[in-house]
């Protein structure tokens, strides 16, 4: 095995992290429909949020998804402000709860960057390495998707 790459228990949290993240925060539980190593074709949705880490890893947690889900996440929270920005700053929300979550996993040697947020379908792909872990899931009918390309340094 790589010593650099991530081991199925650091992989597994992140399944974990997803699940828990949708658990508190609605009351749909999220269906994961995959778990692959991802390629250069990767499709973003609408809405991204990505974290990049250093540290005592590199690399990065990308979550991307559709309009529709951020609105539900946000009315379920009482909020009433629905606009671009505001779906955009839910997805930087999430990507940031599971990097932090991830840095809870892996230790205080991970630093963490400030959420990088993208609407449309610009993705970023191009910061990815060729072989990407990739959670596809839906909740509530809503598709998303948690990329995570982190190698230990």
């Amino acid at each position: 095995m790589n010593p650099s790459a991530l081991t199925q228990q650091d992989l597994d949290h992140f399944v974990a992290s997803v699940r828990r993240y949708f658990s508190v925060c609605t009351p749909h539980e999220p269906q994961i429909t995959s778990a692959y190593l991802g390629g250069s074709d990767m499709q973003t949705h609408e809405f991204t949020g990505a974290v990049s880490f250093t540290g005592k890893f590199e690399g990065h947690v990308m979550v991307s998804t559709t309009a529709a889900l951020l609105r539900e996440l946000l009315l379920l929270q009482m909020e009433r402000d629905l606009s671009d920005g505001n779906l955009l700053d839910a997805v930087g929300e999430i990507s940031n709860t599971l990097a932090g979550n991830a840095r809870k996993h892996f230790g205080s040697g991970l630093d963490i960057s400030v959420p990088l947020k993208l609407h449309g379908r610009q993705g970023l792909t191009a910061r990815m390495r060729a072989q990407p872990y990739v959670i596809t899931l839906n909740w509530n009918r809503h598709p998303a998707l948690v990329c995570v390309d982190l190698v230990k340094r």
